[in-house]
């Protein structure tokens, strides 16, 4: 069931970050944080995301935006290690709170409080339409790069700020989609080789059958996205997303996850 339950999350999270430029890391980085610790789901949801991100560039890569990628990019390598470096730091603090319920102990640490605050805070930009259609001038595109790519290496979830930066670079449909992910691919690698040395001490704990199977699904849902791009509206998809996400933050706040 586990297995299955990543699959579908993959594949569907995928899918739909061709429709609104993030979705993958957003859904995908709760899930793996059911069987993993939250530091160690956000790496591996990165490891899926960069990779997915390589293959979605062989479909639309050739049609980014270089000024844009390089405005808004740069800046977001720089900042994803200062996120990344931010995570790691957080991680290693004592909890702040330990309760009791139902004979079973639960922690509240400052990472899952941080981490529980930007999914609700992220989830907002699909649930409130006036974030949705929210949208900066141009010239603010190498801080929206700096924004996410701190939240990015930080947490994995900085689509939703990059979308809605790059929406105002009058880009085309296609130009939009593969501008945002080679811009992804590069706070993706930033924040990787930060995490690296905690994903290689962890060796044969990880589950590499799972994350094997999460880059597969992933890889069939960039296809079919591709596919389907002009095809498929994501509203409702966007609102169920963002409930669950404020309920996954609110369980993972509170220490229950």
């Amino acid at each position: 069931m586990d297995y299955i339950i990543v699959g579908i999350v993959a594949l569907l999270g995928s899918g739909l970050t061709f429709f609104s430029g993030f979705g993958l890391g957003t859904l995908l980085m709760p899930v793996f944080a059911l069987f993993f610790p939250i530091d160690i789901a956000i790496a591996l949801t990165a490891i899926v995301h960069l990779l997915n991100n390589l293959f979605k560039l062989t479909l639309v890569g050739k049609k980014a935006n270089i000024k844009t990628v390089l405005r808004f990019g740069l800046p977001a390598i720089l900042f994803a290690f200062l996120g990344a470096y931010t995570l790691g730091k957080l991680t290693n603090l004592e909890p702040v709170f330990t309760y009791q319920f139902f004979d079973k102990s639960y922690q509240i640490t400052v990472i899952k409080i941080c981490i529980s605050v930007l999914l609700i805070f992220f989830s907002l930009f699909d649930l409130i339409p006036k974030l949705k259609r929210l949208e900066f001038d141009t010239k603010y595109l190498p801080f929206g790069g700096a924004l996410s790519g701190f939240f990015g290496g930080m947490s994995g979830h900085q689509g939703a700020l990059r979308t809605a930066f790059l929406i105002r670079a009058q880009l085309s449909k296609e130009a939009f989609i593969a501008t945002g992910v080679v811009i992804a691919c590069f706070i993706d690698v930033s924040r990787i080789a930060v995490y690296a040395k905690d994903i290689l001490e962890l060796g044969n704990q990880l589950n590499y059958t799972m994350l094997g199977l999460a880059t597969a699904m992933a890889f069939i849902g960039a296809y079919i996205g591709n596919k389907f791009l002009k095809k498929i509206t994501i509203n409702t998809i966007q609102i169920v997303v963002g409930v669950l996400l404020i309920v996954f933050a609110l369980l993972l706040g509170i220490g229950i996850l």
